[in-house]
C-alpha cells in the first residue's frame, strides 16, 4: 500500500432518493429489494452452488466443469478450471442455433454518420474468416496478439477471432504513442499486431500504421512476425515484409472455423493499466469466469431484454469496451451500437442524435462526457437533449469514475426525462465487470452513490490493518471473497500481483481495490471517495503519476518532476506537474514555450491523454530534510488552497511560493 497518508473525507451526505419506477420494477429481471437480498443471501450461504448454477445456465461448455472454485493457491484463485469452453463460441455460435442468427448484432455508427448493420450470422462468418486467416499465418493457442485498432466492427472481430483460436489478445488504446505501444508489445511477447491504416475521429485522421512502424523503429519487437492492417481510409502507408492487408488475409477463407476448446482458466486477454510505479501492469483475465460475469452483469445491471438496443460509448482499448462491447452484449445476444466518433462532432448533439437515429434503449457513458455535454448545452441550446427524441431510452448508465450528484441530476432530468433509472457502476480493469451498482428494478437510487455490491461481491470498508469499519467512517475499499471475473495475475509478475492487490497487511487473501470509500450510516450505500495510491482518474482513464513523471524526466531539459491530480469540473481529475529544470527556472513567455514542449513530449512518450493540464516550475521540489517529496503539499498547491499545516520539516519552505504559479 502507498505510504502516503490516506485522506478520506465523508463529505456531505446526499438526501435525495429515487425509487425504481413501478412500471420498470414490474418487468425487471431482478424485481424489488427482496429479490436482490435473496440473491445476495444465496451467494453468501451457498457460494459454490450459486456460482456453479449460474455458470452452467449462462455458458455453453464443451466439457463440463466439476469444480467451481479452487482456493488452494490463494490469492491465485481459479474458477471452473477443469471445464473446457470457447468464448467466441459462446458469443456467436450459440446464436446461430437459438433463433438470433438474423438478429442485428452490431449497428456501426461511423464518424461521418454512415451506419452499417451486421447480423449475428454475418459477424460469425466475419470472425471465422478472420480466425482462419490468423491460423494461416501460424498464430495459435497461447500466442499473444496486440490489437491497436479504432472503434470498428473489425476491432471487435479481431478480439473475437483471437478468442476463437485461443490466442491471448492485448488491446492497446488507439490514442497511445509508439513508445507505449512498443512497451506493451515487448512485455506481452506478442507475435502479431492487428492495426489499421488510419483512425478516424472527429473528422480527423490519425495514422495508426505509421505509429506501429515507429514502435518497431524503437526496437525490441522482433518477435512480431505479422502486422495485419485493416484498410479504413485508403490513405498512404509504408509497407514492410511482415505487413498484410486484412482483406487479403481473409480473402477465400472459409466462413466456418472450429473453435479452440480451452480451459476456463485460459488467458483470454491482457490489458495494460497504470500502476503506482512507472511500468504499466498487464492485467490478465481468464475465459470462463470473465465471460460468466460479463453476461450475468448485463442481465442484472442493464436489465437486458430481447428488444433492447444497447449503447456503451467506451473504446475497446479500455476494459469497459472489452466487457460491455466486445463480449458481454454478444454473449447476451443483444443488439448494440458501436460508435467510431466523439460526442462533440459534428456538434455536441451527436450522442442525442445517435440515440434518436437508432432508437437506443440503454445508454452507458462516462461522467466526463456528461459534464462536457452539460457545458455544451448551456452554451448552445440547439444541442440540448430536449431537442431530440430520446423516448426510446429506458435505462441510463454511468461508468469510469464517480459521478457528482449535480451531473447525475442533469442526466436523470434531461436525458432520462425523470423516467429512467441510472445505474452508477463501480468497477475496475482488475475486476472484469461491474462490482457495485443499483439493480434498476430493485434499488432506490441516490445521486452520486454506486449503492450496493452485486450479489456474490463481498465488498467491505476496512482500516490499514484490515479491521472492518462502521458505516459513516471512510476507509479502504476491499473485497473479502474471490469472484469469477477477478484478475488472475499481472502478466510476467506474480509477486507484483500479490503485493498490489492482496497485501500481507490485509491478510494476503483480501482484494485491495486501491480506492477509498464510505458507507451511508442508514442505508449502507457505498460512495467512492477516490484513489488511495498514486493513480489519477482522468476522464475515466487511469494514469499512473510515476509513469508521467518518468516521461517528463526523460526530457533532456528536466532534472526532476512530481505529478499530482487536482479536481476538474469536466475530466474529474486534471494532471498537474511540478518540474525542476537542469537550468534556471523560466518565467513568462519562455516558461510557456517550455511547458508546451514538455506537454508535447509527454504526448509522444505516453499519449495525448497523459498531457499535464498545467505545469509549474521551481528551483526545487518541496522535500523533507531526508529528501522525501511532500506530495501532500503539492496537492494543496494544485488545488489553489492555502497551506496551513506545519512546514518546519521542509528543507526549503520558500520553494512553495515559486510553485504557486501555473503555466
Amino acid at each position: 500500500m502507498s505510504d502516503t497518508q490516506i485522506e478520506i473525507l465523508a463529505g456531505k451526505e446526499e438526501s435525495r432518493v429515487f425509487p425504481p419506477p413501478a412500471a420498470f420494477q414490474a418487468q425487471a429481471n431482478v424485481s424489488g429489494m427482496d429479490s436482490y437480498l435473496a440473491l445476495r443471501a444465496e451467494a453468501v450461504n451457498e457460494e459454490q452452488n450459486f456460482w456453479g448454477k449460474h455458470a452452467r445456465e449462462q455458458l455453453s461448455w464443451h466439457k463440463p466443469f466439476t469444480k467451481v472454485l479452487d482456493e488452494t493457491n490463494a490469492p491465485f484463485y481459479t474458477w471452473f478450471e477443469d471445464g473446457d469452453m470457447n468464448v467466441s463460441y459462446n458469443c456467436l455460435d450459440v446464436h446461430l442455433a437459438n433463433g438470433n442468427a438474423e438478429k442485428t448484432a452490431v449497428i456501426f455508427e461511423a464518424d461521418d454518420g454512415t451506419s452499417t448493420k451486421v447480423t449475428y450470422r454475418e459477424l460469425h462468418a466475419k470472425v471465422c474468416q478472420f480466425a482462419n486467416g490468423l491460423r494461416s499465418r501460424g498464430i495459435k493457442k497461447g500466442d499473444r496478439v496486440v490489437i491497436y485498432m479504432p472503434m470498428s466492427v473489425e476491432g471487435v472481430a479481431a478480439m473475437q477471432a483471437c478468442a476463437r483460436i485461443g490466442a491471448t489478445h492485448s488491446v492497446v488504446f488507439g490514442g497511445f504513442s509508439a513508445k507505449s505501444l512498443q512497451e506493451r508489445v515487448i512485455d506481452a511477447g506478442a507475435v502479431a499486431i492487428i492495426t489499421c491504416d488510419y483512425q478516424v475521429r472527429g473528422g480527423k485522421q490519425l495514422p495508426l500504421k505509421t505509429i506501429v512502424d515507429e514502435a518497431f523503429a524503437l526496437g525490441g519487437c522482433d518477435a512480431v512476425e505479422n502486422v495485419i492492417v485493416y484498410q479504413r481510409t485508403g490513405g498512404s502507408v509504408n509497407w514492410n515484409e511482415r505487413d498484410i492487408w486484412l482483406h487479403d488475409l481473409v480473402k477465400d477463407q472459409p466462413t466456418e472455423c472450429e473453435p479452440e476448446w480451452v480451459s476456463a482458466e485460459h488467458p483470454l486477454f491482457i490489458l495494460y493499466t497504470s500502476g503506482s510505479t512507472g511500468k504499466p501492469k498487464g492485467v490478465q483475465h481468464s475465459s470462463g469466469g470473465y465471460l460468466l460475469w460479463a453476461k450475468l452483469s448485463m442481465q442484472w445491471v442493464f436489465d437486458l431484454k430481447p428488444t433492447d438496443v444497447f449503447w456503451c460509448t467506451a473504446d475497446i482499448g479500455w476494459i469497459t469496451g472489452h466487457t460491455y462491447i466486445a463480449y458481454g452484449p454478444l454473449a447476451a445476444g443483444t443488439t448494440q451500437i458501436v460508435f467510431e466518433g466523439i460526442p462533440t462532432y459534428p456538434n455536441a448533439g451527436r450522442f442525442w442524435s445517435t440515440i434518436e437515429k437508432h432508437k437506443a434503449t440503454i445508454f452507458y457513458t462516462a461522467p466526463t462526457a456528461i459534464r462536457s455535454l452539460i457545458k455544451a448545452a448551456d452554451a448552445d441550446a440547439a444541442v440540448h437533449p430536449s431537442n431530440f427524441d430520446l423516448s426510446s431510452v429506458r435505462l441510463l448508465g454511468s461508468v469510469g469514475e464517480p459521478i457528482n450528484p449535480e451531473a447525475w441530476m442533469w442526466y436523470y432530468n434531461n436525458v432520462g426525462r425523470e423516467l429512467c433509472p441510472i445505474v452508477d457502476t463501480f468497477w475496475q480493469t482488475e475486476t472484469g465487470g461491474t462490482m457495485m451498482s443499483p439493480l434498476p428494478g430493485a434499488t432506490p437510487l441516490v445521486p452520486g452513490s454506486c449503492t450496493l455490491p452485486l450479489p456474490g461481491i463481498a465488498a467491505a470498508i476496512v482500516d490499514e490493518v484490515g479491521q472492518e469499519l462502521p458505516n459513516g467512517q471512510g476507509g479502504l475499499l476491499v473485497v473479502k471473497r474471490p469472484w469469477p471475473s477477478m484478475i488472475r495475475t499481472i502478466w510476467n509478475d506474480p509477486e507484483r500481483y500479490k503485493k498490489s492487490y492482496f497485501p500481507e497487511e490485509l491478510g494476503g487473501t483480501t482484494y485491495l481495490a486501491g480506492d477509498g470509500a464510505i458507507r451511508n450510516k442508514e442505508t449502507g450505500y457505498f460512495t467512492i471517495t477516490g484513489r488511495i495510491d498514486d493513480v489519477l482518474n482522468v476522464s475515466g482513464h487511469r494514469m499512473g503519476t510515476m509513469e508521467i513523471e518518468s516521461a517528463l524526466v526523460a526530457h533532456p531539459l528536466v532534472a526532476e518532476a512530481a505529478v499530482v491530480g487536482r479536481p476538474d469540473n469536466t475530466t474529474g481529475e486534471a494532471i498537474c506537474a511540478f518540474v525542476v529544470l537542469k537550468r534556471s527556472r523560466p518565467t513568462g513567455d519562455e516558461a510557456r514555450q517550455i511547458a508546451t514542449e514538455l506537454r508535447n513530449w509527454v504526448a509522444k512518450e505516453i499519449g495525448p491523454i497523459a498531457k499535464p493540464k498545467e505545469i509549474r516550475f521551481g528551483d526545487n521540489l518541496p522535500k523533507t530534510r531526508s529528501g522525501k517529496i511532500m506530495r501532500r503539499l503539492l496537492r494543496i498547491l494544485a488545488k489553489g488552497e492555502e497551506i496551513t499545516q506545519d512546514i518546519s520539516t521542509l528543507e526549503n519552505p520558500a520553494i512553495l511560493d515559486q510553485l504557486k504559479d501555473a503555466v
